[in-house]
């Protein structure tokens, strides 16, 4: 049977190099973006260039009626959904805690934690034997954050993985009978955009030296964990959070 993947955020980054790799392993792939349709089309078509069935699917994860309409969307150009990698996410400009408005930390919570649950609640009811389904997996894409803090930077951005982590133990506890498997990675410092996006493009180069293997990763390191995660080499694998961090 094809799976069917659904990754958040994969217009770019880590996002893009995993619906890259797992369609070449097979996955039909929709590719989520929030607003840069370009990026996403061009991601579609490298996909289809390496023989996967693939659709762009516009949603901000932050809207509950987008993201059913997503669903919807997958449901009928792809089929039933057997795989989800929750990756969309955000960062903030570099902020201490008093500084932080609460704008900035609804938009922080409601991408990165209510969106990623929002998104496991319709892929469960499409995987889950209870309603009919074959099973799944569910990768969410957490942070070394969770484990560091961010102090100085991104404490909310820290908070928000760390609600991501608690999540992924208790559903993957919830789903495990029901054919679900539910883990995280949690990468280290990443050579991709959203460093630009906080406002510190350089963040890994200048935060290197604190890694023991002295370098950053690439989002091709981490989408191999991710899609080794989601595919029947895990099968035993669930409730699990795998740093890809350089040993940081």
């Amino acid at each position: 049977m094809e799976q069917v993947l659904l990754v958040t955020g994969a217009s770019r980054g880590i996002g893009a190099a995993t619906a890259l790799l797992a369609a070449r392993r097979g996955y039909a792939v929709a590719v989520n973006y929030a607003a840069n349709s370009a990026a996403a089309e061009a991601v579609v078509s490298e996909l289809r260039a390496a023989g996967a069935r693939a659709i762009a699917v516009q949603a901000d994860v932050a809207h509950e009626e987008q993201v059913l309409a997503m669903f919807g969307q997958i449901d009928t150009q792809l089929g039933r959904l057997t795989a989800l990698v929750n990756n969309a996410g955000v960062v903030d400009m570099t902020a201490r805690v008093e500084e932080m408005s609460v704008a900035r930390l609804k938009r922080m919570f409601d991408i990165n934690v209510i969106g990623s649950i929002v998104c496991a609640r319709e892929a469960i009811r499409r995987m889950s034997t209870r309603h009919g389904g074959s099973g799944g997996a569910i990768v969410n894409v957490s942070s070394a954050a969770s484990r560091l803090g961010s102090p100085g930077q991104y404490v909310d951005y820290a908070a928000a993985k760390g609600a991501i982590d608690a999540f992924t133990v208790g559903l993957a506890k919830e789903v495990a009978a029901e054919g679900i498997r539910v883990n995280a990675v949690r990468p280290g410092l990443i050579e991709t955009d959203i460093h630009a996006s906080g406002g510190i493009p350089d963040r890994v180069q200048q935060l290197a030296h604190q890694v023991p293997m002295q370098r950053g990763g690439t989002a091709q390191e981490v989408a191999e964990a991710i899609v080794w995660l989601l595919s029947p080499q895990a099968s035993y694998t669930t409730m699990s959070l795998l740093d890809v961090s350089g040993g940081r």
